[in-house]
């Protein structure tokens, strides 16, 4: 059983009075306990969310800083962390013990997290010690479950994001002659390129079939990439980057790194989610821009900018699924279980996996 799998058995129905509910009614129940509970509550939102949802965000950001947000919070007893699980439980590490971290439904997942689970790891670590001995410094992206965080703690490794893989590659390399990138392997792939380390020099550990892919000699090999990928940024393609330059020829392409290497190498930006915001907000009025990432961010950006010409990169794009399970009605159930005592959806990482997992985090924020 996966993760998704384990969370979808774990997560509790939702009643059905809140699914028969109005929107407007939801919206002033979530309203009325946010009023109510005041400082005792902190909402944070992950850009990817829904605008019935992240309308109520008491903070927006990417996944590390919210759970930087939670952390900084010396108030709040409850943290309803509105994204996927991953981020929830980095909330949790970061946090005091005596505030509690909650997800409003537990099925949201992220399926590159998934993509990595600790007994995987643990025998790929195995075999690349067999071929490289002790030469190699696991790297993580936050984008990962606890577990593995704590495995690349436990082995003297960090955790990255998107906005600072390049510095905590570059780190890497002073400790050790090779890394190994879990668990998405196109920013991997995309920061060691862009740090002047060439393609062939990078290998592909495929956790299914237990072997390493690799072109060149063995003893070349600087980068170990775990066979991992985000759902929605491998979907931006080729032929989507060629539709924009022929139907917009003045249009410029900006992507996230989570995106393939082709993709990355023909766009004219990439960067992290909020390099992205931050590049539109920049741009003069009347720029055009197609953007690669989730599709409820870009319609959000879209609205914010309608001063500018933007689209989708894939039109056919569906939002980020396991981020959308967090809805208002969901939302609006976590909230009345607090603040009535009976709560449901508490993340509690284990405090033998949460301390390892808090030395790769600590690595990274004392040099990124």
């Amino acid at each position: 059983m996966n993760l998704l799998e384990a969370l979808e058995k774990k997560s509790p129905m939702l009643p059905d009075n809140y699914r028969q509910m109005s929107k407007s009614e939801l919206e002033a129940r979530v309203q009325g306990v946010k009023e109510r509970m005041g400082k005792r509550l902190f909402l944070p939102g992950h850009h990817y969310q829904k605008d019935e949802v992240i309308q109520f965000a008491d903070a927006r950001g990417d996944s590390l800083k919210l759970a930087q947000l939670s952390a900084e919070n010396q108030e709040a007893e409850a943290i309803v962390f509105c994204g996927v699980h991953f981020m929830a439980e980095t909330a949790d590490i970061l946090t005091k013990q005596d505030q509690t971290v909650y997800l409003p439904d537990m099925r949201a997942g992220c399926s590159m997290a998934d993509m990595a689970d600790l007994q995987q790891t643990e025998r790929a670590w195995e075999a690349l010690m067999d071929r490289f001995d002790d030469t190699i410094l696991p790297l993580t992206y936050v984008n990962s479950t606890a577990a593995i965080k704590a495995f690349v703690g436990k082995h003297s490794g960090a955790t990255v994001t998107s906005s600072n893989a390049e510095k905590m590659v570059r780190w890497a390399f002073t400790q050790k002659e090779r890394i190994l990138f879990l668990p998405d392997q196109h920013l991997g792939r995309n920061t060691a390129f862009n740090l002047g380390i060439p393609l062939e020099y990078m290998a592909v550990w495929d956790p299914l079939m237990e072997e390493l892919i690799h072109e060149c000699p063995l003893e070349e090999v600087k980068v170990i990439l775990w066979k991992g990928h985000c759902s929605v940024h491998e979907n931006f393609t080729i032929a989507n980057v060629r539709q924009v330059r022929d139907q917009y020829p003045d249009m410029k392409v900006i992507v996230h790194p989570e995106c393939r290497r082709e993709v990355v190498a023909l766009a004219d930006e990439a960067g992290s989610t909020n390099y992205i915001i931050q590049k539109i907000q920049a741009a003069p009025a009347g720029s055009a821009w197609a953007i690669g990432t989730e599709m409820n961010l870009v319609n959000r950006i879209i609205a914010d900018h309608p001063d500018k010409h933007i689209i989708s990169l894939n039109p056919n794009m569906c939002p980020c699924l396991t981020m959308n399970r967090i809805d208002l009605p969901h939302l609006a159930w976590c909230l009345e279980t607090i603040e009535k005592g009976e709560p449901h959806n508490n993340i509690e990482v284990p405090e033998a996996i949460a301390g390892n997992a808090k030395k790769a985090l600590a690595r990274m924020l004392e040099r990124a």
